[in-house]
């Protein structure tokens, strides 16, 4: 329930002049990406703008005599710029500093909002709280492009309150995200540490620190290891186009460096077969234990006999296949060249001993990481229930908004807005 010295407005209420302060970008055929220059006047696009930040980066420009053909939808530094295209929609942020004029793309809109009635980090706040966002939702429900107009958003409900307290809130979910930001850094830190450590462990496993064997070490390997090929150990399998033998009903799983992308009725691979992409994603390798359909974008390295398949699987996740690539535009792999790979390796016995010490440490890591990404996920979801709160009047505590009524420009917001209408008649 809305608190008594509040009001529900429009956003167009919340500017001086909704037609003239809430506009879009021009038509495509208006703004065409070859009219674009390499300096100039400084076109947004929709890629810049997230929700309560701006991503300076690839900015293109127009002449001035474009930006001038473009008028109406250009921007001057203090506007709003909000997403009208794209999932989620209604993204907003302000315009930055550096940029003291502008033009946007057909996908904005530009909103310049009267500072006498709204504090402009208030509304920014608020338009990407979840009340705004839900309100772009059910307009856009069913459709395949979410896309608004301009007379949709100018209609969208906005809880407006008193001047004062429209500082104090944005004050303090600013101080509120900034612990937030904060903590949400460590948990990345962590994580980043946590990718080390991993890459630690399949380093020391396979220079025979992971398991308790005594025999002295000889070139940086224990005396009883030897450093082989992987054709020495192993078949790699070109794969193949799997036209022929898809079947959604087939027994047999078609994998990319993707992972399982369809079933087939015949395979290339046996059980224990690692995955590993010959063009595009090189470097993210699968185990399979069953028996599976490569396509010809995936090889499959297959141990020989007396080689534990886990052995080689953990030595290709530890393994840089990129070093390999010598393409200069999609990453790629040849099969010679895997072929050739030396591997460290060590009796079979001892092989299983540290395919069970790896496990046993990267599970450990497997739980840390799944926390932290819980955590992550729940710090995104309280970055939403701040807002939720601050737009129901409930973030404040009665302390802070005893202050806020102490502040001489304070009024209730009805009052406020029936008066800045009242003077913008007048004038």
């Amino acid at each position: 329930m809305m608190r008594e010295d509040w009001i529900e407005v429009e956003l167009g209420e919340l500017t001086e002049n909704p037609k003239n302060d809430i506009v879009d970008g021009p038509f495509g055929s208006n703004l065409k990406s070859d009219e674009y220059v390499d300096s100039g006047i400084p076109v947004f696009k929709i890629q810049n703008i997230k929700a309560n930040r701006f991503v300076d980066k690839n900015i293109h420009y127009v002449t001035p005599q474009k930006s001038e053909e473009l008028k109406r939808h250009t921007f001057k530094k203090g506007d709003l710029i909000i997403t009208k295209l794209g999932d989620p929609l209604g993204l907003c942020c302000k315009v930055p500093e550096k940029y003291e004029f502008g033009v946007i793309v057909a996908d904005l809109i530009r909103f310049r909002s009267s500072d006498r009635i709204v504090f402009d980090n208030y509304l920014i706040y608020g338009i990407n709280s979840i009340l705004i966002q839900k309100q772009f939702k059910e307009i856009t429900k069913g459709t395949t492009r979410p896309r608004v107009n301009l007379t949709i958003v100018r209609s969208l409900k906005f809880p407006l309150a008193p001047l004062p307290e429209q500082r104090a809130i944005a004050a303090k979910i600013e101080q509120l995200f900034s612990e937030l930001d904060n903590g949400i850094a460590n948990l990345k830190a962590a994580k980043s540490k946590l990718e080390i450590y991993h890459q630690a462990i399949l380093k020391q496993a396979f220079e025979g620190k992971l398991t308790k064997y005594k025999n002295k070490i000889e070139s940086d390997l224990p005396i009883d290891w030897k450093l082989v090929k992987i054709e020495d150990v192993c078949e790699v399998i070109g794969g193949k186009n799997q036209k022929n033998v898809e079947n959604p009903n087939g027994k047999y799983p078609i994998y990319g460096s993707g992972g399982i992308f369809g079933y087939a009725d015949d395979y290339l691979c046996e059980s224990g077969t690692t995955v590993i992409g010959r063009k595009g994603t090189i470097n993210s390798p699968i185990y399979v234990n069953q028996k599976f359909w490569n396509v010809d974008t995936a090889f499959g390295i297959s141990p020989l006999s007396n080689i534990n398949s886990k052995y080689i699987y953990y030595f290709c996740v530890g393994f840089d296949f990129r070093k390999l690539d010598k393409s200069t535009t999609i990453p790629s792999l040849a099969k010679r060249d895997i072929l050739k790979i030396s591997i460290p390796l060590a009796p079979i016995e001892e092989q299983s001993q540290i395919v069970q010490e790896i496990e046993t440490r990267l599970s450990v890591c497997d739980k840390l990481n799944e926390a932290i990404d819980q955590s992550l996920e729940k710090a995104q979801a309280l970055r939403q229930s701040i807002l939720k709160k601050a737009f129901e009047g409930k973030l404040l505590s009665q302390d802070e908004l005893q202050t806020c009524r102490q502040q001489p420009d304070w009024e209730p917001a009805a009052k406020l807005l029936e008066r800045v209408k009242k003077d913008s008649k007048t004038k």
